[in-house]
């Protein structure tokens, strides 16, 4: 499994105290290249769904289920 890692903050403005959290969206059926090339289209996705929040960066890796809370 692949996860898409990513750090979501919410507020627009630079000036404005701003609270980010760690995300992620988790797929069964890609690559690691295939996460890559498709991120930016799935985070603007995302982005769109939730006004005022902002991605800050994001990268795509194994999923470590043994690290996962259940």
């Amino acid at each position: 499994m692949i996860e898409l890692v990513f750090v979501a903050c919410f507020g627009l403005a630079q000036n404005e105290q701003r609270a980010c959290e760690e995300r992620s969206l988790i797929y069964t059926d890609i690559s690691p290249m295939a996460c890559m090339m498709g991120a930016q289209p799935e985070l603007a996705k995302w982005v769109e769904t939730h006004p005022n929040w902002t991605v800050a960066n994001w990268k795509c890796r194994y999923l470590n289920t043994a690290q996962r809370k259940a």
